[in-house]
């Protein structure tokens, strides 16, 4: 039987990037004989203007037949973010169990990072963000609109089973790794949820004896990444530090434009999505200029995920190759080849 790949383009470059990942995916099915087929879904700021909703009211029995999503990106002018992000993405992550939000960093060659020293392979990290809870909750709500006494409450919801099951993926990760984890904190002045992220992450490390590990207040964490990005290997953190903390990892590799995410239900007994960490970009969509790198690169950690690590492998080895030549990088990274040209160049490799 095929395995079953849901496709939701999205809005933007979102559409043009997908395009190229089922390309490359298609290229690569076909070099290690794999069996994948495609379900295409509308569902986009564009439905949501045309019918009220980003996807439709049995979206998510829909999808709980696929093996996997790949999602292009979401959002667009005159659709309030919060719509489109609650409308869609999240409630795919929280419908599915997606807890386990993987974003890896690395500075590959041909793409320059904005830091002094940042070579090609001496930034090699991956961020592990709780995906699901922390401070992405929907709980709180806003009183006394209009008036000059209006308020709003937002609570963070922290849950032992949440942050042991996030740190658990996060050392077994580590693990595999360099076996050198980094946990995101603000204990010193978030006084209830962060005290009690700690010591279950504590609680955690006691099994992992074989990986070093340490903790970081956030702002602290960030100036280090920003200053010595080598020295990490895994990162993980809350829902909002691991969002904040995964873009700045792009930033240091050099461009958000080829930063891949996988949203993981690790236990498998629901399907995970792979989305590119960038936006949807409408100044640029349309024009050919959208890097597709982030596509592809999330393309190939879903190969991963649904058993086919040889696959995967090829095509990041793709990626690698073309992000060398100026030829077959797109202008955000200082080349002059189009979203199609580069897509051209990764499915020759892979052939």
């Amino acid at each position: 039987m095929p395995q079953r790949i849901a496709v939701i383009p999205g809005d933007g470059i979102g559409v043009e990037v997908t395009q190229a990942a089922r390309a490359v995916l298609d290229a690569a099915a076909a070099g290690h004989g794999l069996d994948l087929a495609y379900d295409t879904y509308d569902w986009s700021c564009r439905r949501y203007a045309d019918t009220g909703a980003m996807m439709p009211p049995d979206a998510i029995d829909t999808l709980r037949a696929c093996d996997a999503v790949l999602l292009g990106a979401v959002g667009w002018p005159g659709v309030p973010d919060h719509v489109s992000l609650w409308g869609l993405l999240i409630p795919i992550r929280r419908a599915f169990r997606q807890f386990a939000n993987v974003r890896p960093a690395r500075v590959l060659e041909g793409v320059t990072s904005p830091l002094r020293g940042a070579e090609p392979d001496t930034v090699d990290l991956v961020v592990v963000r709780e995906n699901v809870e922390g401070e992405y909750s929907e709980i709180g709500g806003r009183l006394n609109r209009g008036f000059s006494d209006e308020l709003a409450v937002q609570e963070a919801v922290f849950t032992r089973v949440g942050v042991e099951r996030i740190a658990r993926y996060a050392f077994e990760l580590a693990r595999s790794r360099r076996g050198r984890l980094t946990s995101a904190t603000k204990s010193n002045g978030i006084v209830h949820t962060l005290p009690f992220w700690d010591e279950v992450v504590a609680e955690v490390a006691a099994d992992f004896a074989d990986v070093e590990w340490d903790a970081e207040h956030i702002d602290a964490l960030c100036a280090k990444v920003v200053l010595d990005p080598g020295r990490f290997d895994v990162i993980v953190g809350s829902n909002l530090f691991g969002d904040i903390l995964s873009d700045l990892a792009a930033a240091v590799a050099g461009s958000i434009g080829i930063a891949p995410s996988a949203n993981l239900d690790p236990t498998r007994q629901h399907p995970s999505m792979f989305e590119p960490v960038h936006g949807s970009a409408p100044d640029i969509a349309g024009q050919g200029l959208a890097n597709p790198v982030g596509a592809v690169w999330s393309a190939a950690m879903l190969l991963d995920h649904l058993g086919h690590p040889g696959a995967g492998a090829d095509v990041l080895g793709a990626v690698e190759q073309s992000l060398r030549d100026p030829a077959t990088r797109t202008p955000d990274l200082g080349g002059t080849a189009t979203t199609a040209e580069v897509t051209t160049a990764l499915v020759a490799q892979l052939a």
